[in-house]
C-alpha cells in the first residue's frame, strides 16, 4: 500500500476527479478526509470504500466559506495527529463567456471556489506542515491554467491563478519539505459538465472556442487523473515540486 499511514484531505470529493482520488487513496491505506457539500453523496463514498485498507471520513462544508475551509485542516490535524497531503480539486466551470460578457455574479463565485477556497486551505495547511516538519499539496488545476482559450474568462483567470499559487508555494517552502504540485487535465468526463453555468452557455464563447476542440484526441477519465495524484502524493515524486502536470491525450502538444 503506498499511502499506509497517511492522512489526506481532498475538496470536491463528492463525484468526478475528486471521488476518484478519495477512492484510490483510501485504496491505498490513507485515512482520507472527503469534503464536499453533498453529504448523502460522501456518505455513499465512504459505504463504498468500507472494506478497503484506509478510511474515508465525510466531512461537508461549503467551502466558499473561508472558516469551513480552515476547518477541516484544524480537525483533520487535531484527530489524527497530522496531515500528509492536501488535494484542492474542488471547482466549477463557466459559461464560456468572454470578459465583455461576464456577470459579477459568475465571476464572483468561479473566484471563491476557483481561488479563494484552496488559497484559505492552502494558508491554514502549510502552519499544519510547519510543526510537522514537512507536507504535501497538490492543486487540481486545468489546461485552462496554461492556455487562453479552453474555457471563458473566469474559469481560464482561475486556473491561471491556481498555477501562480502552486508555484510560488512550491517554491516559497522547498526547503521546509513542503511540496507543491498541480495537476492540469484536459477535457475529462465528469459531472462538471452539467454545473449550473454549463446549462446555458455563452453564444459568442462556444463560438470562437468549439471550433478548435476538434484536436482533442479524446476525454480522460476521473481515475486516470487520479493515479497522477496518487503519484504525486508518495515519495516516488519526492524531486517534484512546483510544477504543473498535464493529462490531456497529447491535446495540447499540437
Amino acid at each position: 500500500m503506498k499511502l499506509e499511514g497517511k492522512v489526506a484531505i481532498v475538496t470536491g470529493a463528492s463525484a468526478g476527479i475528486g471521488r476518484a482520488i478519495a477512492t484510490l487513496f483510501a485504496k491505498e491505506g490513507a485515512v482520507v478526509y472527503a469534503v464536499a457539500r453533498r453529504t448523502e453523496r460522501l456518505k455513499e463514498l465512504q459505504e463504498c470504500t468500507k472494506d478497503f485498507a484506509g478510511e474515508v471520513i465525510p466531512y461537508s462544508a461549503d467551502l466558499r466559506n473561508r472558516d469551513q475551509a480552515e476547518r477541516i485542516i484544524d480537525l483533520a490535524c487535531k484527530d489524527q495527529g497530522k496531515l500528509d497531503v492536501l488535494v484542492n480539486n474542488a471547482g466549477v466551470m463557466d459559461d464560456f463567456s468572454p470578459i465583455g460578457e461576464v456577470s459579477d455574479e459568475m465571476m464572483q463565485n468561479l473566484t471563491d471556489i476557483n481561488v479563494m477556497a484552496p488559497f484559505y486551505s492552502i494558508r491554514k495547511a502549510i502552519n499544519c506542515f510547519l510543526k510537522q516538519g514537512g507536507g504535501n499539496i497538490i492543486n487540481v488545476s486545468s489546461i485552462g491554467g496554461l492556455y487562453g482559450a479552453r474555457a471563458g474568462a473566469a474559469y481560464t483567470m482561475s486556473k491561471h491563478a491556481i498555477i501562480g499559487l502552486t508555484k510560488n508555494t512550491g517554491f516559497m517552502y522547498a526547503k521546509k519539505n513542503i511540496r507543491c504540485n498541480a495537476i492540469c487535465p484536459g477535457g475529462v468526463d465528469t459531472e462538471v459538465g452539467s454545473g449550473e453555468y454549463m446549462k446555458d452557455l455563452n453564444k459568442t464563447g462556444i463560438d470562437v472556442i468549439m471550433p478548435s476542440t476538434c484536436g482533442n484526441p479524446r476525454s480522460g477519465k476521473s481515475e486516470e487523473i487520479a493515479t497522477i495524484a496518487l503519484f504525486l502524493a508518495t515519495d516516488a515524486s519526492s524531486f517534484i515540486n512546483g510544477q504543473c502536470i498535464v493529462a490531456d491525450s497529447g491535446w495540447t502538444a499540437f
